[in-house]
């Protein structure tokens, strides 16, 4: 019965911890999901507006953002959470990020959060940065420093291309991890007329203009991927807790049940050895 008191007291304790989490996340979730939702648009005008100066360019933009060329080394933006306690999150990214190449060797990452820095500092991979610590930090202009530091080193030949690997919030109880090429560009054709096209008159010129731009959409692009990845990572903690929480009720009722059978049965057998000592006399 000690033992069994004791059991019922520490999952009690846990079940505090894990209800307290739960509202944490809870609290901090509408904001960050807000913040994803808002994102996206901003993303898909900047994103349309890129193919439409690509498109007027043609084959007069002679930019690397576009062309390419052969791929020796990979970036890849990784994505994952500042503290663990979220289910799968974490572990859903690291094991989508390494499917996506065969030696280390051909990779280089970004990674974005404590455990994606712990992740990867722990394997000895080659990190182009590693003071992007902290989700919840990374605003506007924190996601424009590590655009400006991607689209250096590409240009420098560091790596061939860049990869984004972050979780898209489909919902409350629903999340993907995603895999997303940043660079190179392969914009779609534009949608436009041709009679539009001639309204549209690009200043200096597309070509220039296509490079100018570029900064921002990859800012774009880490912003929102971040945005979706920290509404991600707080509705997979308060699902998670909320299932620890249940399980330690069911916990506590199971235990409960056990006290009480054995609080009867020790009763039980006081009162059968008080009956067997009086008929002994």
């Amino acid at each position: 019965m000690k033992d069994i008191k004791l059991r019922i007291k520490s999952v009690e304790s846990t079940m505090q911890i894990t209800k307290a989490m739960e509202l944490v996340a809870s609290s901090k979730l509408r904001k960050a999901k807000e913040r994803a939702e808002n994102s996206r648009p901003y993303f898909d005008l900047l994103y349309s507006s890129l193919c439409d100066v690509a498109s007027a360019a043609g084959a007069d933009v002679d930019s690397p953002f576009i062309k390419g060329r052969e791929v020796k080394k990979t970036c890849y933006v990784v994505v994952a959470g500042d503290r663990g306690l979220a289910g799968g999150y974490n572990s859903n990214i690291f094991k989508l990020t390494a499917s996506q190449f065969t030696d280390l060797s051909e990779a280089c990452f970004l990674p974005v959060g404590k455990k994606a820095v712990e992740y990867f500092r722990k394997r000895g991979a080659e990190i182009i940065s590693d003071e992007f610590m902290l989700v919840e930090e990374v605003n506007g202009d924190v996601s424009a420093k590590m655009a400006a530091l991607i689209c250096e080193k590409y240009l420098a030949g560091s790596f061939d291309k860049v990869v984004m690997v972050y979780t898209n919030f489909v919902s409350m109880l629903s999340q993907s991890p995603v895999v997303r090429e940043v660079l190179p560009v392969k914009p779609k054709a534009a949608e436009k007329s041709e009679e539009r096209k001639a309204l549209t008159i690009y200043e200096p010129s597309p070509a220039v203009l296509f490079d100018q731009i570029m900064p921002a959409y990859v800012t774009g692009m880490v912003f929102g991927a971040v945005c979706e990845s920290l509404a991600s990572e707080l509705a997979a903690r308060r699902n998670a807790m909320d299932a620890a929480s249940k399980n330690a009720g069911e916990m506590i009722e199971e235990l409960s049940l056990k006290y009480n059978r054995a609080r009867q049965g020790a009763i039980t057998q006081e009162l059968t050895e008080i009956v067997a000592g009086a008929e002994a006399q």
